[in-house]
């Protein structure tokens, strides 16, 4: 039976590096090493709790020695809008990177089904929804869903700035059923998707009507103080709306003023989130981003359930929901007879996992975005937004159409998509893009990345290998936090005897790194550490999670 009993106990290694690996984009050892002394309740205590940002916004550098904030507060923009652009993505990978707690990745949660193109309004806008999502991540989902509807950039990408009372446009209104809240649920007749109906979403779009952007960001929500769109009451539909019997037949009075409107706004986004389904659905998404792809009846019945009623007794909270599932016998795979068959290395790491926890487990020096801004943009922008991400079909922040990423979203496959034919290239790449320190792939191949992994100084001073002249214990060492599971004997002898040590007796190594370590030469250590790093990274191992 699936179970949503906490875990006792310290975590030990195998967990620790398990919930970390889930739950933040910054996997080191460090972490792993704290949290494999702690309970999954002290661990999650520290991982679920918002940190603050290296840069409060982000900065673009237009070539110059001249560093400008891309949102300048009661300032002009200091570059064209496409130019700024690269700027914005920089910086959230850079805070997603540094970031130890869960934050980023909740709030690419979010993001991924409630999706906004950066190209929808202008950067500053799309900076106003990064905040929302970041204000968001750890906090309330109905306030989120709600603020979601007057988000300037959200207003402009689905057309609802164009939704008049003698010109009503349905974008919006679909996708806040379908997409944001509720969801379908099976076609039981014309129109009539179980969990709301065609009908429906006529309603919710005359009540949606008139809200309106704010390209000039000076109206402020007052409980996030992020700026937000407003309201034309003259463009609103102040008539009666009465929804379907998937609403109990409810009705919503006509606003009489634009005060009025969020009243009426509160009454809908009351309505949905009155309906179990609304948690179960969030629920589900939550299931399949940090869990598993798959939700048997049993998971349905045992941990859905359950979730969703912890969801609604918290009126909406997001937080406890993540407290009770991520510290679970479930999600550690410790509610069944095997314990290595399910969770575990059980999906497969976006690029954003991939790339993001390689760089931060290596500790590689990123650079300063104040003092190295052109290497900064040329790391993160040609490097990891390009190659790591864009190459292998995560375009960050450019989604493939309103439902966002199809590994998110896609049944039955869902994060399988990260790993076919378009994409292999990429992940594949990614290696030897850090021990190249060059682009390596797409245009200009030999540019330089703008980080370098120098394997022999890292294995002597990172502390991840006990005992670097013993070969048994490094490749033991890296397997322990590079790998998921613990590889049983053959395969541990394919990373040992075949790839490091070439066939070639123990003492060969010894002997090498007694050299170097008396030499400062790196040469004959080198060449075996960057066989033994890309055959990890390219296992099948390494790109699970």
């Amino acid at each position: 039976m699936a179970s949503l009993t906490p875990m006792q106990g310290a975590l030990g290694h195998r967990h620790a590096a398990h919930l970390l690996r889930r739950t933040s984009y910054r996997y080191t050892k460090t972490k792993v090493d704290e949290m494999a002394g702690q309970t999954a309740a002290q661990a999650l205590a520290t991982l679920l709790q918002p940190y603050p940002l290296k840069l409060d916004q982000p900065v673009y550098n237009d070539g110059s020695a001249s560093i400008t904030w891309v949102n300048p507060p009661g300032g002009s923009l200091p570059a064209q809008d496409f130019v700024l652009r690269p700027w914005v993505v920089n910086w959230w990978i850079n805070e997603a990177l540094h970031d130890p707690g869960i934050g980023h990745r909740m709030a690419f949660f979010l993001h991924q089904f409630n999706v906004v193109d950066i190209l929808s309004f202008a950067t500053t806008h799309f900076c106003d929804y990064l905040a929302l999502l970041r204000w968001s991540a750890l906090g309330n989902f109905k306030k989120f869903a709600t603020k979601m509807v007057t988000d300037n950039c959200m207003l402009r990408y689905l057309n609802n700035t164009e939704n008049s009372k003698n010109n009503p446009n349905e974008n919006f209104a679909r996708e806040f059923f379908e997409l944001f809240t509720i969801g379908k649920g099976p076609q039981v007749g014309p129109g009539d998707y179980t969990n709301y109906t065609e009908d429906d979403i006529v309603q919710a779009a005359k009540l949606f009507t008139g809200f309106r952007v704010r390209g000039q960001r000076n109206e402020i929500d007052p409980e996030t103080m992020i700026p937000r769109g407003g309201v034309n009451f003259a463009q609103h539909d102040t008539g009666v709306k009465t929804f379907s019997n998937s609403f109990q037949g409810a009705t919503i009075q006509g606003a009489a003023n634009a005060d009025a409107m969020w009243t009426e706004l509160s009454a809908l986004v009351d309505l949905v989130f009155a309906q179990p389904e609304t948690a179960k659905n969030f629920c589900r998404r939550v299931y399949h981003f940090f869990v598993s792809r798959t939700i048997t009846p049993e998971i349905e019945s045992d941990i859905i359930t359950p979730l969703a009623n912890t969801m609604i007794a918290g009126n909406y909270e997001i937080k406890p929901v993540l407290e009770q599932l991520l510290q679970s016998q479930h999600f550690f795979d410790l509610d069944d007879s095997d314990n290595a068959d399910e969770i575990i290395g059980g999906l497969i790491k976006s690029p954003l996992e991939l790339a993001l926890q390689s760089i931060s487990f290596y500790e590689l020096p990123i650079p300063d975005p104040m003092t190295q801004s052109q290497a900064y943009n040329q790391f993160f922008s040609r490097g990891v937004a390009q190659r790591m991400f864009e190459q292998a079909s995560l375009p960050l922040f450019y989604p493939n159409d309103v439902a966002g990423y199809p590994a998110y979203y896609q049944s039955p496959d869902f994060n399988r998509q990260w790993f076919n034919s378009s994409t292999i290239v990429a992940r594949y790449k990614l290696p030897a893009m850090l021990l190249s320190g060059k682009l390596t792939i797409g245009g200009s191949p030999n540019q330089p990345l703008g980080v370098k992994l120098d394997v022999a100084p890292w294995v002597k001073n990172s502390g991840v290998i006990s005992d670097a002249t013993d070969p048994y214990v490094l490749v033991q060492d890296l397997l322990q936090y590079f790998l998921p599971e613990q590889t049983d004997n053959d395969r541990f002898n394919y990373f040992y005897i075949t790839i490091f040590l070439d066939n070639l007796p123990p003492a060969d190594w010894t002997y090498e790194w007694q050299n170097y370590l008396n030499t400062g030469d790196a040469t004959e250590v080198t060449i075996p550490l960057e066989r033994l790093i890309t055959a990890i990274m390219y296992s099948p191992e390494y790109q699970l999670f």
